[in-house]
């Protein structure tokens, strides 16, 4: 019985591990995409890239927002 409980939770630890992966790897490649979008534009000035970093800025914050009210 102990045996059995032992690797039912050693099963769902490693479900949990790999569900927490995947999901901090979709993380990484949306905001990597959001990057990469921003390092290839050709702004016509520092005031326009200024503009679209502080634009990736406020949306990481709101998704910071957001993940802490649901903790709640």
């Amino acid at each position: 019985m102990v045996v059995e409980r032992e690797a039912f939770l050693r099963e769902v630890q490693k479900k949990f591990e790999e569900k927490l992966r995947e999901n901090e790897i979709s993380l990484l490649e949306y905001w990597k995409e959001r990057l990469d979008r921003l390092s290839s534009m050709k702004p016509e000035g520092i005031a326009s890239l200024q503009l679209e970093i502080k634009g990736i800025s406020v949306m990481m914050a709101n998704r910071i927002k957001v993940l802490k009210r649901k903790k709640e």
